[in-house]
């Protein structure tokens, strides 16, 4: 799928990118709001991901000429600010989500997949589910083999992403980049600790083994792993 960012500040465009990339999504980066407009008005994209406070064309006005012009696209709608006002202009100009930065990068993944789906009248599950391991991403509740898990927010949303991409390597790069803000430090060992914690978690006394290491590569959520 064809993804349009726009978004000027360069750090945070590549962390999208990347992340998306990875996630074999195919991007075009827009660093103004000039670019994006004639870039959403020319080109076919799936969705768009919009940053709001933006040189020479603001986001808003951007999104209002889209709608004006009767395109129906998914947008995310990307802002530092996050006052409720001011959400609400946004989705009343018609976008069809709002994240406040910073944000962590699973979580603008999650809501891209799901208004990818919602476009193509796909009903949207709230359930991830993998093996017997289920996780309720409204309640933040896992499962697995009938027992309930409690999670931290750290290992809630580093579960998350893996089960979004079960059975591919995930690399520790990906893991900071879904689990925290793009200025988290990818050097410390916190990650190590809370990929610990949670396998501790999840597979305990299980005889089944779901989270791996794959040694110099990163971990893998697989079922059948050999």
């Amino acid at each position: 799928m064809r993804i349009l960012l726009v978004e000027d500040e360069k750090k945070v465009a590549r962390f999208i990118k990347k992340g998306l990339a990875e996630n074999n999504y195919v991007v075009d980066i827009a660093p103004d709001g000039e670019e994006g407009l004639f870039l959403a008005e020319t080109e076919l994209y799936d969705a768009i991901i919009l940053d709001l406070m933006l040189p020479k064309i603001n986001g808003l006005d951007i999104l209002k000429r889209i709608r004006k012009q009767g395109k129906n696209i998914p947008v995310i709608c990307l802002t530092a600010k996050g006052k409720i006002e001011e959400k609400i202009e946004g989705f009343n100009a018609g976008s069809d989500d709002y994240l406040v930065k910073p944000f962590r990068f699973a979580e603008l993944l999650a809501r891209l997949r799901a208004i990818l789906k919602r476009s193509k009248n796909v009903p949207a599950s709230t359930n991830l589910k993998y093996a017997d391991l289920s996780l309720n991403q409204l309640t933040r509740q896992a499962e697995r083999n009938g027992h309930a898990i409690t999670l931290t927010s750290k290992e809630y949303s580093i579960l998350e992403y893996l089960m979004l991409n079960a059975e591919q390597i995930i690399t520790r790069t990906m893991i900071t980049e879904s689990a925290w803000d793009y200025s988290f430090d990818i050097m410390s060992n916190v990650i190590d600790v809370h990929i610990k914690r949670l396998r501790e978690k999840i597979d305990g006394n299980e005889k089944i083994k779901l989270i791996h290491t794959m040694r110099g590569m990163g971990y893998v959520l697989k079922k059948d792993f050999k």
